[in-house]
């Protein structure tokens, strides 16, 4: 049987030296009033007195339930309860030891002498095993912590002083070295002993400062998180020049009190690179738009409309019916929305927008009152490869859905289209551009009529999308494998699928606006086009790697029906601004609703036919500014 290793803060071993010393205290306060004269005034009441006082603060400390704590992370919520735990002791006795001895013989003075007695006899011992445990004596370290990595930390904020806390124990990971800070009243101060040596500017110089004392960092740590993304994009490119990798704290909410030891670092995510401000949003009108009324959304197990499906669900909507036609992808977006959001009402259904019929069925059960048509095929490479299926899916799937929501009487239909449908050079971007040529045309048509609103969203890459470069990387990355990019040049807007969501549901809330633009295009603000180069080189260092050193970066070649820029607005659809910031909106280039009905007719049956080249010709034809090499020798 093993033996247990002997801890003083164990409850039975704490208990018995806070008895013992509640003992010691009313001895050493009446030896401190008396002085010389203690034995010859204490004769009649001190064993007494020792007794009743010991019994009351055993009673009491029991009953404050003081061994609950663990001494080794002894705080300031410990000394509060000792001090409250001494005080209703002494104030127990008074009364008692009246009872007693009348108080004849007892100075008035030794209760007040006690209670700071005892209050140092209980707490002192607490304070001093934990410096032993965390071998951390006023700033003097024991040995063992100087294995620890040394990091500078970038932020005098309140998780800095957390982790700087946190890893003061001696098993501890990290040794925080020195702090950068922005804020120029907080340079030359310090942080629990750790000194703000400087702003931004001055990590190098913090660095060789540091490494002249014998401490230079091995890391550099974010403690920020409101840094722009071009100043962590600039932090990464002096860490890589320092020799120093990067990472950023755990949020202040992950740090647990006594869990210091196994405190991990997170890295830099992709997307703190991006350097966009938060958006603000309005969640009222978010709320309105989705409250109280049933939802359907296409395509619910991707990437953009799995987090439609998240954020809808959030705002209670009457019940949520999610369409896809990949099993595992509904399964797993079901099962999320059954622990995320239990009390919302929800349908999954396993079918496909291609197909017409299944789809009316769908409708007219689920009767909903908002959609969001999220399925598309995405990949540039697979549909350019695949035209049929892509024209199917993209170009008459969409006008199925729009149908649909007509017919059934849906408010709106909000549906999500890509910076590839501007002049577009491949077949996914032509075909969606031909699903918002066909939204835009009904949406003009509710203008006239009334009936169903039409909304067309569009905007560049997510971040972490099945279709983005960045899984890719990452997958070369895990690999060791050269990270392939298409040309030095090419470059691409960019935005986390979270934000994108947002300001899809922020657009969508002005569906049921009666001043709102007809047949418009909201484009969300991407910000700044990101060359994919750069993006790879950026991974390669958040891996703390160097670039063309440890992974070589190769230029592989545009692939088929890729561009080297992307746009978001064609040169006939000025840009109009909003009343929201990350809103812009593309005034319609309107298309005759028959007409485009009949070609969307013809290119159906071309599909269904298999007709390769009429399907060819019929999209090239129905989107004019359409100049992939192939579409333009077909249209010859």
């Amino acid at each position: 049987m093993p033996v247990k290793r002997f801890r003083l803060d164990r409850p039975i071993v704490a208990a018995i030296h806070d008895v013992i010393m509640a003992a010691l205290s009313f001895v050493l306060a009446l030896y401190l009033r008396l002085g010389d004269d203690f034995w010859n005034q204490t004769s009649g009441f001190l064993i007494e007195g020792t007794l009743l006082f010991t019994a009351i603060s055993a009673a009491v400390f029991s009953w404050m339930r003081l061994y609950r704590g663990v001494w080794r992370y002894a705080s300031v919520n410990d000394l509060i309860a000792l001090t409250k735990a001494a005080t209703l002791a002494i104030l127990v006795f008074m009364p008692a030891m009246f009872l007693l001895t009348r108080l004849e013989l007892l100075p008035r003075s030794t209760p007040i002498i006690n209670w700071f007695v005892l209050l140092a006899l209980l707490g002192g011992p607490r304070l001093l095993y934990r410096l032993i445990r965390d071998g951390n004596f006023g700033g003097f370290r024991t040995p063992g912590s100087d294995r620890r990595v040394p990091a500078l930390l970038v932020g005098a904020s309140d998780a800095a002083e957390q982790f700087i806390r946190e890893m003061d124990r001696a098993k501890a990971a990290y040794r925080v070295v020195g702090l950068i800070d922005d804020d120029p009243a907080n340079i030359g101060r310090n942080i629990r002993g750790v000194r703000v040596l400087g702003d931004l500017d001055s990590v190098e110089r913090a660095v060789e400062k540091l490494d002249r004392r014998g401490k230079r960092p091995q890391r550099l740590l974010l403690a920020d998180d409101e840094l722009s993304g071009p100043a962590v994009r600039d932090l990464l490119a002096k860490a890589e020049k320092l020799g120093l990798t990067m990472a950023r704290l755990p949020r202040l909410t992950d740090f647990r009190s006594g869990e210091g030891d196994g405190m991990e670092v997170r890295p830099i995510a992709v997307e703190h690179l991006l350097g966009r401000p938060q958006t603000v949003l309005d969640r009222d009108s978010m709320r309105a738009l989705i409250t109280g009324r049933r939802v359907l959304v296409t395509g619910a197990g991707g990437t953009i409309g799995g987090e439609l499906s998240r954020q809808v669900a959030a705002y209670a909507p009457a019940e949520i019916t999610l369409l896809d036609n990949g099993e595992h992808n509904l399964y797993r977006i079901d099962m999320e929305l059954a622990e995320s959001a239990p009390d919302c009402p929800r349908h999954a259904i396993l079918g496909d927008i291609r197909d017409r019929a299944a789809l009316a069925a769908t409708f007219r059960d689920s009767r909903p009152e908002i959609v969001f048509h999220a399925a598309a095929l995405k990949h540039v490479p697979m549909v350019e490869t695949n035209l049929i299926e892509g024209a199917v899916t993209n170009a008459v799937g969409t006008r199925n859905v729009a149908d649909a929501a007509r017919e059934h009487g849906a408010l709106a239909m909000v549906m999500i289209s890509t910076d590839k449908a501007v002049n577009p050079t491949n077949v996914m971007g032509a075909t969606k551009r031909i699903a918002e040529q066909y939204c835009q045309a009904l949406d003009l048509e509710a203008a006239r009529s009334g009936g169903t609103r039409y909304l067309t969203v569009r905007f560049g890459n997510v971040l972490g999308s099945t279709g983005s470069v960045v899984p890719l990387f990452e997958r070369q990355l895990r690999a060791r494998r050269p990270l392939t990019v298409t040309h030095p040049e090419a470059t691409r807007y960019f935005m986390t699928v979270r934000e994108a969501v947002e300001l899809v549901l922020q657009a969508s809330a002005k569906a049921l606006d009666t001043d709102t633009t007809f047949g418009g295009i909201y484009v969300l603000d991407m910000g700044e086009p990101i060359r994919i180069a750069d993006l790879a080189a950026q991974m390669i260092r958040l891996a703390g790697l160097r670039p063309n050193i440890d992974i070589p970066i190769d230029f592989v070649g545009l692939r088929p029906g890729e561009k080297l820029h992307e746009e978001l607005f064609h040169e006939s659809e000025p840009m109009v601004a909003t009343r929201h910031a990350g809103i812009r909106l593309a005034k319609p280039r309107p298309a005759e609703l028959d007409l485009l009905s009949r070609r969307l007719d013809a290119l159906a049956t071309a599909c269904a036919a298999r007709h390769l080249d009429e399907a060819r010709r019929l999209i090239a034809g129905l989107v004019p500014e359409f100049r992939s090499t192939a579409a333009i020798a077909a249209a010859q």
